[in-house]
């Protein structure tokens, strides 16, 4: 039976990241990050009563954030 890694493993880039994964990320309690979501303050989609937070999302935010030398409102990314 083949072994099941996560994307990180195998080397391929994921391309949505679990809220427990993005709060360890930002440094941040997941619970923090549940709400900025609830509270469409940070994007994520939500697939039958599970949350996931898209990479490109997280990616661009660190990007512009990175470019720009300045700080980025996550709810500017949120549809």
């Amino acid at each position: 039976m083949p072994s099941q890694r996560s994307s990180t493993e195998s080397g391929t880039t994921p391309k949505f990241y679990s809220v427990a994964q993005v709060a360890e990320m930002l440094g941040m309690s997941p619970m923090t990050v549940y709400r900025a979501i609830a509270e469409r303050q940070f994007p994520a989609v939500r697939i039958r009563g599970r949350l996931i937070v898209p990479a490109k999302a997280v990616d661009a935010m660190a990007d512009v954030a990175t470019a720009e030398q300045t700080v980025v409102d996550a709810a500017g990314w949120v549809v």
